[in-house]
């Protein structure tokens, strides 16, 4: 039997380039709003990610339940794709943002969306482990985020001092889209009988 299917190693390089975008904003974030916002502080950023976790955690456990409520793959699904390409929105905010409430807006934008990939990603995940296999497929996927959080730490401070933080941003929007496209492509493995428009509650059966 395969180690891993198809439907974890797409996640997990999907996730691997999620993180990667976050990762390259990370270490320049502080440095960005202070900076290049007007009104920007160390306290503003403190509330900015403030707020992020904030909106994240609160929303979470109800979308969480709310997919539990309903069966099958295709409302965590609908959630994962829309929520992944309303955050590559993020750092396309960031690269117009020159306001303190920009900031505060965006960062809650995040929460929200990471709200709806989270849950709707790990219950897909899980539901996808090959029997027998469960720590390797955890590992795989913990060892992926290490290298995405390691490496575009990294990378972002060294292209953010060479080509400044628009650049960094764009490239962030880029990994971004690209992984919310790879969480896309999973509807023919998730769903091979069926042609799936994501949207929540939506379906069409191929004829």
């Amino acid at each position: 039997m395969q180690r891993l299917s198809r439907v974890i190693i797409k996640l997990t390089i999907a996730d691997f380039f999620l993180h990667s975008g976050w990762g390259l904003i990370a270490p320049i974030f502080a440095i960005f709003v202070t900076e290049q916002i007007e009104g920007g502080s160390l306290e503003i950023v403190a509330f900015a990610v403030a707020t992020y976790w904030i909106a994240k955690s609160i929303l979470q456990p109800f979308l969480a339940n709310f997919l539990d409520i309903i069966k099958g793959d295709k409302d965590d699904f609908s959630f994962l794709v829309y929520g992944a390409y309303l955050v590559s929105l993020v750092p396309l905010g960031y690269y117009f943002a020159n306001q303190v409430w920009h900031i505060f807006l965006l960062e809650f934008v995040r929460g929200v969306a990471m709200a709806c990939i989270v849950p709707a990603w790990y219950g897909i995940f899980t539901k996808h482990i090959n029997k027998g296999w469960e720590a390797f497929s955890w590992s795989i996927q913990s060892t992926s985020l290490g290298f995405a959080a390691g490496l575009s730490a990294a990378f972002g401070g060294i292209v953010a001092v060479v080509l400044g933080f628009e650049t960094v941003f764009l490239f962030v929007f880029v990994l971004k889209l690209i992984s919310a496209t790879l969480l896309l492509s999973l509807r023919n493995q998730i769903f091979p009988e069926e042609k799936i428009i994501p949207g929540i509650f939506q379906r069409i059966r191929k004829k």
